[in-house]
């Protein structure tokens, strides 16, 4: 059974920035390719740095991420069989939009706190 987005495709406008959020969009995504970025690369290493996110769901995002062209999976012919993540360079080319989101965050964090 085919696994389907609810909002992959969904961009009546066809807004860039609704383009965006329907590939990068979600509690998960950014947090993935973010770890992702800094070499935690295998499903158990994302599963301990995400530990609130269920192995379905982490299985589902990894997947749209890899049907995006937005990580790479790689499978190494080893006993046991070794899978690792890795940015293509489309995700690569994201991860600056990604850090602007994080400043954004940090600085309305800061704000709210007060």
């Amino acid at each position: 059974m085919a696994n389907t987005r609810k909002n992959k495709d969904f961009n009546p406008n066809n807004c860039p920035v609704t383009h965006l959020l329907n590939r990068i969009g979600g509690k998960w995504k950014p947090l993935i390719m973010y770890a992702i970025s800094k070499n935690v690369n295998r499903f158990s290493k994302l599963q301990k740095a995400l530990p609130v996110v269920s192995k379905q769901m982490l299985v589902n995002q990894l997947r749209e991420l890899e049907e995006d062209k937005i990580i790479d999976r790689m499978i190494f012919a080893e006993i046991p069989p070794r899978v690792e993540y890795k940015l293509t360079e489309h995700g690569e080319s994201l991860m600056p939009i990604l850090y602007v989101m994080q400043d954004w965050g940090l600085k309305d964090l800061k704000k709210r706190a007060k």
